[in-house]
């Protein structure tokens, strides 16, 4: 199929995707102020630091995709951007990203929302679809490390984009970072 490199930062929107399932709790009465605030505020409601929080630390976002030019399918790869740290799955220099790598797209409520290639488990996907966050998101869990222990992130499955040459892309492509990935809690 004739691909065109694309990344997080190029990838043009396609057609929705299947919107990712709730996390299947059922809803507690609470009073509207004791609720977390992704379940009482918009995605233009929240400060810049509840915006940032939402961010689960996965890193797929950061990965670079393909996009076949006859149909616009876009299809992801286990290639990462250069500023990507793949053990911590974090931005090397994320104040400064764009310095770097203008073409980073920063995501912004509209963005989150026209954006089809951020996974389903991505925080600022599900709240923007009216979902709650899944049980190893750091804002449930109180854990930065169980989006990690869940399988959910790309720590140690990336390559930097500095080390592969665009024709060799097509030689990455991967699966799991658009499939909806729902491990069970631990137990205990």
């Amino acid at each position: 199929m004739p691909l065109q490199g694309k990344d997080a930062r190029q990838a043009a929107p396609s057609a929705q995707q299947d919107a990712a399932p709730t996390t299947g709790a059922l809803p507690v009465p609470q009073d509207a102020d004791t609720l977390p605030f992704w379940k009482r505020l918009t995605l233009e409601e929240m400060n810049s630091e509840q915006w940032e929080s939402l961010c689960d630390g996965c890193a797929r976002c950061c990965l670079n995709k393909l996009e076949d030019w006859d149909t616009g399918e876009i299809v992801w790869t286990a290639i990462a951007c250069e500023l990507l740290d793949d053990d911590t799955c974090r931005c090397k220099d994320y104040p400064n990203r764009h310095d770097f790598v203008p073409d980073c797209i920063p995501l912004d409520p509209a963005t989150v929302r026209t954006l089809t290639w951020l996974p389903p488990t991505c925080g600022y996907r599900l709240i923007a679809e009216g979902h709650d966050l899944y049980w190893w998101h750091p804002l449930v869990s109180g854990d930065p490390e169980t989006v990690h222990e869940a399988g959910i992130s790309t720590s140690g499955r990336t390559v930097s984009e500095s080390d592969i040459p665009v024709e060799e892309y097509e030689d990455y492509i991967i699966a799991w970072p658009g499939e909806l990935v729902e491990p069970e809690p631990p137990k205990g």
